[in-house]
């Protein structure tokens, strides 16, 4: 409820100002459809992107004008409305391929031919007015994102370090059980990542438009390179699972690798620490650095079996990852390497 609060304080917002205006202004007298309009286009979703409430307006809009040409030629009745639905949604599906677009257009479609009114063609006026209340808003009570998406961004590093440290564990241990464990938990992390690009663009989105989020943006893309990279880091993690998985297999364990991912997954820290204080990237970049200098497989793992070296050779494109979501060029990340 509390995470609602700042939704629910846009959508009365602009419900009741797209009302006001076409009641008092244009003298509309039941002005449903400017706050049906407005609800429905801005929603509770954190995902208010101003593209996404246009296609809403859009697709609303074109219900209302369906329903109120029908309503206009055919009057009110059981097979207009089935008329109306059915042309509704084909034409929405023909605009816009993705479900959440033909709906809305569907719903205010049967508000329209329900609903009867005196007057012909007033209703557009009033979507349009709700739709331009929900655009305005967006821009000028905007929902700040940033809090939630740092959030989302911690949850993210939070479950790396868990999964790092399962695989850790299972290194020192020769423990297949727990290597399968630390497999599963990498793999489950694409999920949030996603669930994180979803916001950061989401509040970018609306930072571009927002003349009170616009110092907003570089962090945004800030965390944009970092999720950029850490989703790179996390596909290395799950091959090198993987890896830990089979040299388990015989059971024995492996403590230089161990250290050395717990080292990387030590930076990874760093860069959680970075998304509310961004003074933590040197110390992140020089951490996972001081790592990577080390990743040489034919020196770590002298002696053992090509196994063991193409376990350590996996850590280094992670380290890579790593260097660049604290902000080191690419260039200098591989630079930091030990030639092989």
């Amino acid at each position: 409820m509390r995470e609602s609060l700042p939704a629910i304080a846009q959508i009365v917002i602009a419900a009741t100002a797209a009302y006001a205006f076409a009641a008092y202004v244009l003298g509309h007298g039941a002005p449903l459809l400017a706050a049906t309009v407005t609800i429905s286009s801005l929603g509770l979703v954190r995902d208010a992107r101003p593209r996404l409430v246009l296609e809403t307006v859009i697709a609303m809009l074109i219900g209302i004008l369906i329903a109120e040409a029908i309503v206009f030629v055919a009057g009110i009745g059981w097979w207009q409305l089935a008329l109306t639905l059915t042309l509704s949604l084909v034409v929405a599906r023909f605009v816009a391929a993705p479900p959440a677009f033909a709906i809305p257009a569907a719903i205010q479609a049967a508000i329209v031919m329900v609903i009867p009114t005196s007057v012909p063609f007033l209703r557009p006026i009033d979507g349009l007015v709700g739709g331009v209340a929900a655009l305005l808003v967006t821009a000028l009570v905007p929902r700040s994102p940033l809090r939630a998406v740092t959030n989302e961004g911690a949850a993210v590093l939070a479950a790396f370090d868990g999964a790092a440290a399962t695989l850790v564990q299972a290194l020192r241990r020769g423990d297949r059980v727990r290597a399968e464990r630390g497999l599963t938990k990498a793999r489950a992390l694409q999920t949030p990542v996603d669930a994180w690009r979803a916001g950061i663009e989401s509040g970018s989105a609306i930072a571009r438009i927002s003349p009170f989020l616009r110092r907003q943006r570089t962090e945004f893309e800030r965390q944009e390179r970092i999720r950029g990279y850490l989703d790179l880091a996390i596909r290395n993690l799950r091959v090198i699972g993987r890896r830990v998985v089979y040299v388990c297999d015989d059971g024995v364990a492996r403590p230089v690798a161990a250290d050395l991912l717990a080292e990387l997954a030590a930076g990874a820290r760093l860069i959680a620490e970075s998304l509310e204080d961004i003074s933590y990237e040197p110390a992140a970049r020089e951490a996972v650095r001081v790592v990577a200098m080390r990743l040489d497989p034919a020196a770590l793992a002298a002696g053992r079996s090509a196994v063991d070296q193409n376990l350590i050779g996996a850590l280094r494109p992670l380290a890579v990852d790593l260097m660049c979501a604290a902000g080191m060029p690419a260039a200098d990340a591989r630079a930091a390497l030990p030639r092989v």
